[in-house]
């Protein structure tokens, strides 16, 4: 789950703590690129696309999730969800030093992209992989994992973590731990065995 659903719970509540300092970019950059203070109003526009774009991202990457699931098999997918989260990682993350507030929308989509990847793919996989006794176990994993990212999200968030002014462009790329420990974690995990037998046809290998 760690590069799944708790993906999704992470960025939901990551985003919360640094709203002020992200404002605070906008407003800098924009005075620094245009010689004029933008108006309140723009702020909050800006300020709302970078919340609700992680909105559009989540719906495109639920709308691939099965057919990657079905054309590369579980594993690879899950392990695919881990690009849009480095990629989203390194745009938000670098966005201060560049100085651009349009890394940190882009940045977003592309997490949006891997929560909704993440979220399905980790269900579909963790529910064909369970042994029978224990698959409603086994699916709870998901919700689990959706609450222990939004904790970690909030934890991180605060003052005394990550939660400063100085130091919001590495919370807002903290999501690429989580993608690095997948990456480096599942290429040793089993591929599906409903994904082996019906879509690759390899009886042996489900068995």
């Amino acid at each position: 789950g760690i590069g799944g659903a708790f993906q999704y719970g992470l960025q939901i509540s990551i985003i919360n703590s640094p709203a002020e300092y992200i404002k605070s970019f906008i407003r800098e950059t924009w005075l620094k690129r245009y010689g004029s203070s933008p108006t309140e109003e723009l702020i909050t526009l800006m300020w709302s696309f970078v919340v609700s774009i992680y909105s559009i991202g989540g719906l495109l990457g639920s709308l691939s999730a099965g057919y990657l699931s079905v054309r590369f098999g579980r594993k690879k997918a899950m392990l695919f969800t881990n690009i849009p989260a480095l990629l989203s990682a390194t745009l938000m993350g670098l966005s201060r030093l560049c100085g651009s507030f349009e890394m940190i929308i882009a940045g977003r989509i592309f997490s949006g992209v891997c929560g909704g990847l993440g979220l399905n793919i980790h269900l579909m996989y963790a529910g064909e992989c369970a042994p029978r006794k224990l698959r409603g176990l086994i699916a709870i994993t998901a919700s689990t994992a959706i609450a222990i990212g939004k904790f970690v999200g909030f934890a991180l968030g605060l003052r005394e973590v990550l939660g400063v002014d100085a130091l919001w462009p590495i919370l807002m790329a903290v999501n690429a731990l989580p993608a690095l420990i997948q990456l480096l974690t599942l290429p040793f995990f089993p591929d599906s065995p409903r994904y082996l037998l019906i879509d690759k046809k390899d009886k042996e290998g489900c068995i």
